[in-house]
């Protein structure tokens, strides 16, 4: 990429910014699903999925959305983990509940998991972008006090 291209995105707002940065997660966490699913069931497959979009999403998010925190490293892995485990947990679940009402509404399986696995994706970037914002990336020491507050 050139630095003009570069400039220009990293003048683009930290919303989208996170957005662009977890697109680009999200889309290596739904398409690396795929070939995981020929080997694994379903859920197994999202939860694997999952793992490798987020080690996506934290090179991209602290390279390019959070460059600034001065939050060490290790402590914005540990918190990173942690808002992804919850919110994982919350898309797993949504995936399978999507996936069931596709199917029962007469979907057929492999799309019914495609479109199932994406809406559920989507429907954990704003708490990702909540937890990461507040947590992960905050202000020196916020990570352990947004926690006690939660």
């Amino acid at each position: 990429m050139n630095r003009t291209a570069w400039g220009l995105l990293r003048g683009l707002p930290q919303p989208v910014r996170f957005l662009l940065a977890g697109g680009g997660a999200a889309a290596v966490n739904w398409l690396v699903r795929f070939p995981l699913s020929a080997v694994m069931p379903f859920l197994a497959a999202v939860l694997v999925a999952a793992v490798i979009g987020m080690l996506v999403g934290f090179v991209l998010y602290r390279g390019f959305v959070f460059p600034a925190s001065a939050r060490p490293v290790l402590l914005q892995a540990r918190d990173f983990f942690l808002v992804n485990l919850l919110t994982s947990g919350l898309v797993a679940l949504l995936a399978l509940l999507f996936v069931a009402l596709a199917v029962r509404f007469g979907m057929g399986t492999v799309l019914a998991e495609a479109v199932a696995h994406a809406g559920a994706i989507a429907a954990g970037a704003l708490l990702n972008y909540l937890g990461h914002s507040l947590v992960t990336f905050g202000p020196r020491g916020a990570g352990m006090r947004a926690w006690h507050r939660v």
